[in-house]
């Protein structure tokens, strides 16, 4: 798979592409971009296949990436004909292959519509990114995404390496024996890690990670993966830092940065709960020496009696990761240890009874997460439990797999479409907030909305579904 940002080049065809539509985008053997004049780009939600339009997509994000997808047949638009069907040969180019191009977005959108293609019988599991659809409009590429957060705090453009390194310097001086410091110059320098660069660059949300373990096998983790046919992103914490390096470079993130988020549950560790021991104390210190800054928890929240002491030292908000609000599509992806949904669910009631500010993780796959099964659950469990925000995030997994996996559990109706079900969830629970990152306790009560500052969205038809030529 081979990932870029340049133009496509273009191949010529005598047929009239309509205004609206995006020019198809596919490469080819080499990893070059081909636009294919004649043929409009196709987005996929679930089984629903549907030509993506400039009223229906974003300018493609800056930071997000391109990638061509092997073993795979680009599903396209043919405007002779209207006809949807996949093309595995580039039609100017007698015998040259083709293969689908899609969008990896940038922080901050969420999918409309995945890639759509056809697997060849050889095809291997795609590796742990979303697969957004993308095509080419006038100028430039455009992406099936909603903005959901326009909160600059992974714009790359704002992150010079060598402020990083000089950050990097800085914190060397002020924690020269501190492991947890070392190992983020390690995510931040090695792996390009955004919210190890944050920590450095003095500003938003500093990471935590504790944890080397966890009690869940998820079918898209980025630190451990039991797929040997899967490669995780980045290895997992290999130590569990002492409670005073912990609030050592919380204190130092908190008392440089206004607003300031510090955070446990990282992609590079774990499940946080399961070093309650040690974060718990680590809590009680930082909460010793300031009442600023807020302590964040990603989390699974599988462990409801280990949580409660740490919502009881300081801890202010509470995210929880989850894929599905129904037990059995839970667990077909996160795979639980030792625990079941009613424990998460259980956690989410503690942390708002105790008046935490509760966020749900959200990972979303167009197809399922649109499906109507799952969405007439999510409104019903958002009337049960009031959390205060969603943060829309991308499951960055294989989407056919996915739901393949996911309609073995459950039936998948018609999808509404993402960009419907974001606006019915809106007018249903208007003080819900959307977001991507994690807030600072300022924005609590604020009801402050990070998409109410965006000025791009997607057009929805009356129906829900992305509009078409």
């Amino acid at each position: 798979m081979n990932k870029s940002r340049r133009p496509p080049r273009k191949s010529k065809s005598k047929t009239h592409q309509k205004p609206d539509l995006l020019v198809a985008v596919v490469a080819n053997e080499k990893g070059e971009i081909v636009d294919l004049e004649g043929f409009a780009a196709v987005g996929a939600d679930g089984d629903l296949l549907s030509p993506i339009t400039s009223g229906n997509t974003i300018e493609l994000p800056y930071g997000s990436e391109l990638m061509f997808l092997p073993d795979r047949v680009p599903v396209l638009m043919d405007l002779e004909n209207g006809q949807v069907r996949p093309v595995d040969r580039n039609p100017y180019s007698p015998g040259e292959r083709i293969f689908p191009v899609a969008a990896f977005n940038s922080p901050g959108v969420v999918l409309a519509q995945t890639c759509a293609y056809q697997e060849l019988p050889e095809a291997a599991i795609l590796p742990l990114f979303s697969y957004g659809a993308v095509g080419w409009h006038v100028h430039g590429f455009r992406s099936a995404g909603i903005v959901v957060d326009t909160e600059p705090r992974q714009d790359l453009r704002r992150m010079p390496r060598e402020n990083i390194v000089a950050g990097v310097e800085q914190m060397r001086k002020l924690l020269p024996d501190n492991r947890l410091a070392r190992h983020l110059e390690h995510c931040a320098l090695t792996y390009g890690c955004p919210a190890g660069k944050n920590f450095f660059l003095g500003r938003y949300e500093a990471p935590l990670p504790t944890s080397r373990t966890c009690n869940a096998r998820c079918l898209g983790c980025i630190s451990l993966q039991h797929n040997d046919r899967l490669t995780s992103s980045q290895n997992r914490i290999a130590f569990t830092p002492s409670a005073e390096e912990i609030a050592g470079v919380a204190l130092a993130h908190i008392g440089r940065v206004e607003n300031s988020v510090v955070s446990f549950g990282q992609g590079c560790e774990g499940d946080p709960l399961m070093a309650a021991r040690t974060i718990g104390p680590a809590i009680a210190l930082i909460r010793e020496k300031t009442a600023q800054g807020t302590i964040n928890l990603n989390t699974n929240a599988s462990l409801p009696h280990v949580l409660a002491p740490l919502l009881d030292a300081g801890l202010d908000s509470l995210r929880v990761s989850m894929n599905s609000v129904r037990e059995a599509c839970y667990t077909a992806y996160f795979r639980p240890k030792g625990y079941r949904f009613a424990h998460v669910v259980e956690s989410i009631d503690l942390a708002i009874a105790r008046g935490k500010h509760v966020s749900i993780n959200y990972l979303n796959c167009p197809g399922f997460t649109d499906s109507p099964e799952e969405a007439a659950a999510l409104f019903v469990f958002l009337e049960k439990h009031p959390v205060h925000q969603i943060q829309w995030r991308n499951l960055n997994f294989d989407p056919q797999r996915y739901l393949k996996t996911m309609s073995a559990v459950t039936p998948l109706g018609p999808p509404v479409g993402m960009g419907r079900l974001l606006q019915l969830i809106r007018k249903r629970f208007p003080d819900l907030q959307y977001g991507y990152f994690n807030p600072p306790k300022a924005h609590f009560q604020t009801g402050q909305d990070a998409t109410k500052k965006s000025s791009t969205s997607q057009s929805i038809s009356p129906k829900g579904r992305h509009e078409g030529p």
